[in-house]
């Protein structure tokens, strides 16, 4: 039975934060983030999301591959040009998780995994790789968020463009199949909301939900959809699904040289 509603409409929201705290708080500095970068970069902003998990290995959302024209230059037998850390670079493969049905699509069924492995021309000079969780502790932890592209806040429908770099936290609500987090308005007695409480929004797929430890940034989560009616898109309300890294530490490990791994308790 399909489940999952996948945000696959990338040219609209980015990270969508709480309405009483100001847009400003929530910007993010990208030498701060140096692994995280966009797949698709225009005038509209920034389009998809992908970490750096190796020196020539990164993760994103396989319906990403779909949505930016990586898919037709590998098709083309074509490399695909991408900047980390503002340093050029170039995707010169991609390695689909055995679980993906091979199409984007607005409903993913049971035991569909939306993710891929982005194979790199060369190392980033300077830039530390993410560590990926392959524990089982992720329920109750508050994760980050980052994304580029349009802003807005959870109690409007209205969303702005200036191409910034933006964070939010949340915290893991359940983690099964997938992490599942809630957008939860701070206004009600008793709410559960975060200070910087926010969710990615369209456009931000593929994005990281990590969490720092010591001088390295743990991966625990790729951005890939939302439950729910579009009545609640970016709304408070909102259930946000990432596929839940440590489920597919194995297949990252075995496909890309280089991961480190960590069961952070």
């Amino acid at each position: 039975m399909a489940y999952l509603l996948l945000l696959i409409s990338l040219p609209a929201n980015a990270i969508i934060v709480r309405h009483d705290t100001g847009y400003g708080r929530f910007i993010a500095s990208e030498s701060d983030y140096p692994a995280i970068f966009p797949l698709l970069r225009s005038e509209h902003g920034h389009t998809c999301v992908a970490s750096l998990i190796a020196e020539r290995w990164a993760l994103t959302a396989a319906h990403c591959v779909l949505e930016t024209g990586l898919s037709e230059a590998m098709d083309s037998h074509q490399s695909y040009p991408v900047a980390i850390a503002g340093t050029a670079n170039e995707i010169v493969k991609v390695i689909f998780h055995p679980r993906w049905p091979g199409i984007a699509r607005d409903t993913q069924s049971a035991g569909e995994v939306d993710l891929a492995l982005l194979k790199l021309s060369h190392a980033t000079p300077g830039v530390s790789p993410l560590v990926i969780y392959n524990g089982r502790s992720e329920a109750g932890r508050q994760l980050t968020f980052l994304g580029w592209g349009s802003a807005g806040m959870g109690s409007s429908e209205d969303r702005f463009r200036d191409g910034r770099l933006r964070f939010a936290r949340n915290s893991v609500v359940a983690a099964n199949s997938h992490l599942h987090f809630d957008f939860d308005d701070p206004a009600p007695r008793g709410s559960l909301a975060v200070p910087f409480e926010g969710i990615p929004g369209l456009g931000d797929s593929g994005g990281p939900a990590l969490l720092p430890d010591d001088d390295v940034q743990v991966l625990f989560g790729v951005a890939v959809g939302e439950l729910g009616g579009p009545e609640r898109q970016g709304r408070y309300g909102a259930r946000i699904i990432y596929e839940r890294v440590s489920l597919h530490a194995d297949w990252i490990v075995e496909h890309a040289d280089g991961v480190q791994v960590s069961a952070l308790q």
